[in-house]
């Protein structure tokens, strides 16, 4: 059995821009600068609940005892048994797994809780409060105390 192979010349695979690329101008989805910043929070996006943006503090352990800076980002709890506590302001707190204990200074945005018999104890800040766990049945529980 003979094999032919087709030879075409670098030429017939270029791909041309757009005039309006080629010009300078933005592409059709393009957002004007200032306008989202999903680094700063500052809109909504489709980013996986848990996903890392740069800064956040993620904590993963058993047994562990922390004191962190929240530094305006959002702290990531994962394991069993952990007591973190987090100084300055949480953008959100987010804790899976069960018997976490959470004492933040300031949430700004949202408490997270997945699994159960988790605490999260917050001084400061009206964040929204999502009780994953306790839709599912399992015990948390989530207070806001004098500061």
């Amino acid at each position: 059995m003979m094999w032919t192979v087709a030879t075409r010349s670098l030429a017939a695979c270029v791909v041309s821009l757009p005039v309006a690329l080629a010009a300078g101008a933005p592409a059709a989805d393009a957002q004007p600068a200032g306008v989202c910043n999903p680094l700063a929070r500052t809109c909504a996006d489709n980013a996986v609940v848990g996903a890392h943006v740069q800064g956040d503090t993620h904590i993963t352990g058993i047994n562990l005892a922390q004191t962190v800076d929240c530094n305006n980002r959002t702290l990531l709890v994962n394991g069993r048994g952990n007591q973190i506590t987090a100084l300055g302001t949480c953008w959100a707190v987010t804790i899976q797994g069960d018997s976490n204990v959470v004492v933040a200074d300031n949430v700004i945005n949202d408490i997270t809780v997945y699994g159960w018999d988790q605490l999260v104890l917050y001084k400061n800040g009206v964040p929204k409060v999502w009780d994953r766990g306790r839709e599912l049945g399992m015990t948390n529980r989530i207070d806001r105390v004098p500061a």
